[in-house]
């Protein structure tokens, strides 16, 4: 017969083990990201040196002041932000109806949808490059965000869809019993409370557009160049101290959204669909 106090030891190692082993993956992961943080305070005239031997906000200085650095950097942001805004518009619909309708082809949809996942960025990247030459259109602000949306569409689909099951058909179902039309329903009932996946989503799209470079690198020019191009030229053609700062700027942006993103998950579990007497708010069986 088992001895459950023998098991029960034998369980709490294996999870102190996993505890310890997920603390160094993450160390390894994560240590070679924060040592760019102290490197970056070091003097404009200094090495990419670790300790630095001086501390000053020069190399910030450098970024906000020269051109060759700024340019990119508002050229980021602004792909970043129409990205953002377009594939917001056109992700959450799309995630509300592949959730919630049944459809022909609703699984060839879906694999469409999420195919820039499946394929290769640099596969990805050439084939838009290709086909933006054919159009004329390769170095500009608009080949960069056509590119930028395709690939990034999937990632906010898919945190938007995450929502979207969260939430109690039955609300939806009692909003159509009294006479609501479809689009009443979403507009007013389903979008308010996915208004933390939108955020989440968004702000995901926002942060993945800023940081992309392979599509950045195949479809801009001198004028349209990003800030991650930037970086990589900088990086091939002989490395600049400033790509430091860039790097810690880039760390704490990805980090304070990923904290953002944290806040708004749901608390509720998945809303049951047990709770219909009768078909679901579209007519598919419950």
């Amino acid at each position: 017969m088992e001895d459950p106090l023998h098991n029960d030891k034998l369980a709490r190692r294996w999870r102190l083990f996993g505890l310890v082993l997920a603390v160094l993956v993450y160390a390894y992961i994560v240590v070679p990201s924060l040592v760019v943080i102290p490197i970056s305070f070091g003097g404009a005239g200094a090495d990419l040196s670790f300790p630095p031997k001086t501390f000053s906000l020069q190399l910030y200085e450098e970024l906000f002041t020269t051109a060759t650095w700024m340019q990119p950097v508002l050229q980021s942001v602004k792909i970043a932000a129409i990205v953002c805004v377009l594939v917001t518009a056109v992700a959450v619909p799309a995630a509300y109806a592949l959730v919630r309708y049944e459809f022909a082809g609703k699984r060839f949809v879906m694999m469409l949808m999420m195919s820039p996942v499946l394929v290769p960025v640099i596969v990805l990247a050439l084939g838009m490059y290709l086909y933006f030459s054919r159009l004329g259109s390769t170095g500009t602000t608009l080949a960069l965000v056509l590119g930028h949306s395709v690939y990034v569409i999937p990632f906010v689909i898919v945190t938007v869809a995450a929502g979207v099951r969260q939430l109690d058909p039955a609300i939806e179902f009692a909003a159509m019993m009294v006479g609501a039309p479809r689009r009443t329903v979403f507009f007013r009932v389903v979008l308010p409370q996915l208004v933390p996946s939108v955020i989440a989503g968004a702000l995901f799209a926002f942060l993945i557009s800023f940081d992309e470079v392979v599509i950045a690198w195949f479809l801009s020019s001198a004028q349209t160049t990003t800030l991650p191009v930037r970086m990589y030229s900088s990086i091939h053609w002989g490395v600049s101290p400033v790509i430091a700062a860039v790097s810690t700027l880039l760390t704490v942006l990805s980090f304070l959204v990923c904290l953002v993103s944290v806040a708004l998950q749901p608390n509720a579990a998945p809303a049951t669909e047990g709770n219909l007497p009768v078909n679901d708010p579209h007519g598919a069986p419950a």
